[in-house]
């Protein structure tokens, strides 16, 4: 027998002063309302009921154990109170990580309005280059840049992740300008430390493929904010997402190169763990972010020249 059903007969019991009471109200047996006062008994090997012919009433172990059971009944329909609250309405904690130049560029600028839209829902924004595990970090759902392995998430395709070169006015008027990957030996070249070898600076375009193995870099980080600031100070040539440094180009900060040979746009997904009833707090999520990133969505205006 269920032990909770049989804590729920037992506190019916005792409110109600009598089985054949409960038994009405849980539509059984009186014999079978006895069954389940006795098995609790014999889990806790004492008397919970002394019983005549007449009356019944509480032993001083039952007074005890009817209170404990009346707490933990009251804690579970509590739960079960909230779990469908949360069901019913975005509500709770939403758990986010994404890439940091994406995260910091486009999600957390547009937080203000998903978090207006839903007051009972509250944010953790979590801006990470490195692959996070959704599942073993408590993370609803991720934004991923590249093709992705066979997890078992869903996978909703988001616009492309498109890259840039650029450099700034005062380096180039001092350095010249690339005009082909080859001439990159020749020049400063910030590098993105999270890139494989297999990415850096591997460019392509009508005439050859360029592998990157003659871009020596005399300043690495993992950072893509840090790469953007040396660039703007007059430090070589940057490679990094168009997102970060569309509003540097647009101002003439920035001047983009090599147009011919960047590396083409990047898959980027919003995945989540596989739910057959996801929370009305990451639905909305989705939603929100398809109708601005996914595929079907309006891009935002140009800003290269």
């Amino acid at each position: 027998m269920d032990k909770l059903r049989s804590m729920e007969i037992f506190v019916s019991v005792v409110d109600q002063g009598s089985f054949t009471a409960a038994a009405e109200t849980f539509r059984i047996s009186p014999v079978m309302v006895g069954k389940h006062i006795r098995q609790l008994e014999e889990r806790l090997g004492t008397r919970l009921l002394a019983r005549t012919t007449r009356r019944q009433s509480l032993t001083e172990i039952g007074q005890q154990y009817v209170e404990q059971c009346r707490q933990i009944l009251a804690q579970i329909a509590a739960a079960e109170t909230g779990a469908e609250a949360m069901r019913a309405t975005p509500r709770g904690k939403l758990k986010i990580t994404a890439p940091v130049s994406f995260g910091s560029e486009r999600i957390a600028p547009l937080m203000a309005e998903y978090l207006a839209a839903y007051p009972d829902v509250s944010l953790e924004l979590n801006l990470n280059d490195r692959m996070v595990d959704l599942v073993e970090e408590g993370f609803d759902a991720a934004i991923r840049i590249g093709a992705l392995e066979d997890s078992g998430m869903v996978a909703r395709p988001l616009q492309h992740y498109a890259m840039v070169i650029c450099a700034s006015p005062d380096y180039l008027a001092k350095h010249g300008t690339p005009r082909t990957p080859d001439d990159l030996a020749r020049h400063e070249c910030v590098d993105f430390m999270q890139w494989s070898r297999h990415m850096r600076w591997r460019l392509s375009g009508k005439e050859a493929r360029h592998d990157g193995a003659a871009v020596e870099s005399r300043f690495r980080s993992n950072n893509g904010q840090a790469l953007r600031m040396a660039a703007l100070h007059g430090f070589g040539i940057v490679m990094q997402a168009e997102i970060l440094l569309a509003d540097d180009i647009a101002a003439g900060r920035l001047v983009p190169l090599l147009r011919d040979y960047v590396p083409a746009p990047r898959l980027m997904h919003l995945l989540y763990p596989r739910d057959r009833q996801p929370t009305p707090k990451l639905t909305t999520f989705i939603d929100f972010m398809l109708e601005r990133y996914g595929p079907a969505a309006t891009p935002p205006p140009a800003t290269l020249t």
